[in-house]
């Protein structure tokens, strides 16, 4: 049996900083109405740090002056119950778009949240808190305790509310985005990424410590299905244009991996990568895009036979990718280069690569789509990227090492989950 090597020692040698987490959960709680019909999973509610204990949640144990090197967040008292939104209605099955991004492709922001004021959610991993930017004034104006090395903050599939994935703490902090603040805790085995199927009834957690994926009931909560992986260190996803399967990377590894939604199960499995991270599928839904930090580009996948068809060279440590505003582009952060390539993904090339400094992770674009936000996860600060020519717009420090950051509100009709990724 091969040795397995942890999150940290590995992502230390390539100049990162990570700790690692397992199971997951997501929160939708049925109506008043049908409550006696379906039992909602509920809620443990936030205290004054923005977690509380109860019989069925371990309590997160506060962090010592050590792990957090930035001041601890303010105590608020905790905030009201409110009540719950409706789980989302499964779609019915339709045809697969021609372009699979094209409802993100406007500035239109959907109705429900359409009078939200922009926020950019920063998970400090190392302080186990969140910055919270107001990216009209690029100033942090708020921040908040959330547990024990937070990864990503994930938009929930209708828009109602966010996840905080918090590793070391096993389970997902619930923010109301209407307040900005935690409104309660779901126990969640080592929660690394979060993701929601795109017809909207299943939640898929990447449990990386357990080479896993988690599938959930969106409604109860229930667990469908574990999904144990052939590779090491699950990370990232994208699903099909019909939803019906999904492509996942598995860093340590180097394998990316075909897994059906309904029923879950391994499909396939491709074995070229060394160090796959993010994945993104192309507008017409033929291809997927793999970032690979240790073959320094991109891998383009053909999903029916797992095969590789195209690589693109990038930049030392292709780390996170997003989808311009156009749907035509592909942002691919290079984490340990200090840059940005803008990908054509019609011509499988490099249309430019920008030297913004740093160490490039998790992106975002603004709604308008005039900038691209970005996580410097091993300098201590989120950058604010002008879109058109690559210039630095801002530098905003939020503490050691930030990570899947999300810009929230965004044009789309529903949430893949992730840090923010909209169909």
């Amino acid at each position: 049996m091969p040795r397995r090597i942890s999150r940290r020692t590995y992502l230390r040698v390539l100049g990162g900083t990570l700790a690692a987490g397992t199971l997951v959960a997501s929160v939708s709680p049925a109506s008043a109405s049908a409550v006696a019909a379906r039992k909602a999973p509920a809620l443990v509610p936030s205290t004054a740090r923005g977690v509380a204990a109860q019989d069925q949640l371990t309590p997160p144990q506060q962090p010592s002056p050590t792990d957090t090197p930035t001041p601890a967040p303010t105590p608020e008292p905790p905030p009201p119950s409110a009540p719950s939104p409706e789980p989302p209605a499964a779609a019915a099955p339709t045809p697969a778009p021609s372009n699979v991004w094209a409802a993100t492709a406007s500035n239109a922001i959907p109705a429900a949240v359409a009078d939200l004021p922009p926020r950019v959610y920063v998970p400090h991993e190392l302080g186990g808190d969140i910055a919270v930017i107001d990216p009209l004034s690029m100033q942090v104006v708020d921040r908040f305790w959330v547990g024990r090395t937070p990864h990503h903050v994930a938009p929930a599939y209708d828009f109602s509310l966010l996840y905080v994935n918090v590793m070391d703490s096993s389970y997902l902090t619930v923010i109301d985005p209407r307040t900005g603040r935690p409104i309660g805790t779901l126990p969640a085995a080592v929660p690394y990424n979060l993701y929601f199927t795109p017809d909207g009834t299943k939640a898929v957690v990447a449990a990386e410590r357990f080479n896993r994926l988690d599938f959930h009931d969106i409604s109860t909560w229930a667990v469908i299905a574990r999904v144990p992986i052939p590779g090491s260190g699950v990370d990232h996803m994208d699903f099909s244009a019909d939803g019906s399967y999904l492509l996942v990377s598995c860093e340590f590894g180097g394998q990316v991996v075909k897994v059906g939604t309904n029923p879950p199960q391994v499909l396939g499995v491709y074995r070229g990568g060394r160090l796959p991270i993010d994945v993104k599928l192309n507008p017409e839904g033929t291809h997927f895009f793999v970032a690979d930090q240790g073959r320094h580009g991109v891998i383009v996948i053909e999903p029916e036979s797992m095969t590789e068809v195209a690589f693109i060279p990038t930049g030392r440590g292709a780390h996170g990718m997003a989808i311009a505003r156009d749907t035509r582009a592909l942002y691919v952060t290079n984490r340990l280069a200090g840059t940005l390539s803008v990908i054509d993904m019609a011509a499988f090339g490099v249309a430019q690569t920008w030297n913004i400094g740093g160490s490039p992770d998790m992106v975002q674009v603004s709604p308008d789509g005039q900038q691209i936000w970005i996580s410097a996860r091993n300098h201590g600060f989120v950058y604010a990227i002008d879109s058109n020519n690559g210039a630095v717009i801002a530098r905003i420090p939020t503490g050691a090492a930030p990570h899947g950051l999300t810009y929230f509100p965004q044009p789309g009709r529903f949430s893949l989950g992730h840090n923010g990724v909209y169909r």
